[in-house]
């Protein structure tokens, strides 16, 4: 089945919303109900912020029939270690009946084709904790990314 990529739109929102929801209720699933704070209404507004400040980056996989299958999400970041700008592929999600037939591959081969109209010197995506997730790391790694060491740690900022 043809698989069609196209930038998110404002009227994509709340597809793509659905699809962040799906996303992080596998990962819940599979490791700590806990772990992900997800508000479909929050998460609509924050998506429409991001994309209207030109910040944030989403491409919508669709089916023959126009449904979404998936989508990913980039952004720019800046550091040293990286030798200037790089895209961080934030999220990438394809639902479960549509995985293997292509649509995961076509979203990081558009993402590597925006990152290099971008300037971008690579990209970096964190993947969900291992063993639950080794299906998904065995995918970045067929589609040419390396592990680099390291986890992913983060701290909670309090806001006044």
């Amino acid at each position: 089945m043809p698989i069609h990529l196209s930038p998110a739109l404002p009227q994509d929102i709340p597809e793509v919303t659905t699809l962040i929801g799906e996303l992080l209720g596998e990962i819940m699933q599979a490791t700590d109900p806990s772990a992900f704070h997800f508000d479909a209404n929050e998460t609509a507004q924050r998506l429409d912020g991001f994309l209207r400040e030109g910040s944030y980056f989403v491409f919508v996989a669709r089916n023959g029939a126009g449904e979404p299958i998936g989508f990913a999400a980039l952004y720019e970041a800046r550091s040293l270690y990286a030798e200037g700008r790089f895209g961080v592929l934030a999220e990438l999600y394809v639902r479960p009946r549509w995985r293997s037939e292509g649509a995961g591959h076509a979203l990081i081969e558009h993402a590597r084709s925006f990152g290099r109209e971008h300037g971008w010197k690579r990209l970096e995506v964190t993947t969900p904790p291992l063993p639950q997730f080794d299906r998904t790391l065995a995918f970045y790694e067929r589609e040419g990314f390396s592990i680099t060491g390291g986890r992913k740690l983060k701290t909670l900022l309090q806001t006044t």
